[in-house]
């Protein structure tokens, strides 16, 4: 049984109702307020929001931010199921999501992305379906590294030529010569400093750019190392 299919909620273990909250902040916004783009996922979006690099990129964009910290695929999906994405009509979706799945394969993984791309495109049947790379983690090598790899490259075979689906690589230059990854890129070795994320979200930016001009994107949007 593939968990990352099956919609469910974050199981409330505190008993503060954090993420209920969160969820129905989203439904509000979503409501309240107009937006060409939409971020949905699990901490490295939400963090993203925090950041200069969001308020220099992405504010000017018209984008809403709907990350939560520690997402699962299946916390997005259920979120997505109750109407996170009811009332809006972006022209871009852009979708971080995985990180927090490691317990799954990494086909689990990517048939997890692909049922959430699904229900995004049964909602929005003509929006345009942003999926940045699952990011290395971890200061040195280690076998998670390799899981994240594996994740990409299925995903890559698996959404290549789909309708108004682009997946961006926005791992490029973390994983220095030596094998190791910065405290200055990643603070704790996951989430991203500021400089980490202009390291990972200018692909993005470039790429929305594109999309929200009515342009087609460009056949390698992959960045130089």
């Amino acid at each position: 049984m593939n968990t990352c299919k099956i919609p469910v909620p974050v199981d409330d273990s505190d008993g503060d109702h954090r993420w209920l909250s969160i969820h129905n902040r989203f439904l509000s916004e979503s409501k309240e307020k107009d937006a060409d783009v939409i971020f949905i996922g699990d901490s490295i979006v939400q963090a993203l929001q925090h950041t200069d690099v969001w308020n220099e990129l992405f504010v000017p964009l018209h984008c809403l931010n709907f990350g939560i910290h520690r997402d699962k695929i299946e916390n997005v999906l259920w979120r997505i199921q109750n109407g996170e994405l009811d009332n809006v009509k972006p022209k871009v979706i852009i979708l971080h999501v995985g990180t927090n799945n490691l317990s799954n394969t990494p086909e689990e993984i990517r048939d997890g992305l692909i049922e959430l791309i699904e229900t995004i495109r049964k909602k929005h049947p003509n929006v345009y379906i942003v999926v940045p790379t699952l990011l290395p983690r971890g200061q040195n090598p280690n076998p998670v590294r390799e899981k994240i790899s594996r994740v990409n490259k299925l995903l890559k075979a698996s959404l290549d030529s789909q309708f108004k689906i682009e997946l961006v690589t926005i791992d490029n230059g973390f994983i220095r010569t030596d094998g190791t990854i910065s405290h200055h890129d990643m603070y704790d070795y996951l989430l991203l400093t500021n400089s980490g994320c202009k390291k990972a979200f200018e692909p993005v930016h470039d790429l929305l750019l594109q999309l929200l001009s009515d342009g087609e994107p460009e056949n390698d949007l992959t960045p130089s190392e």
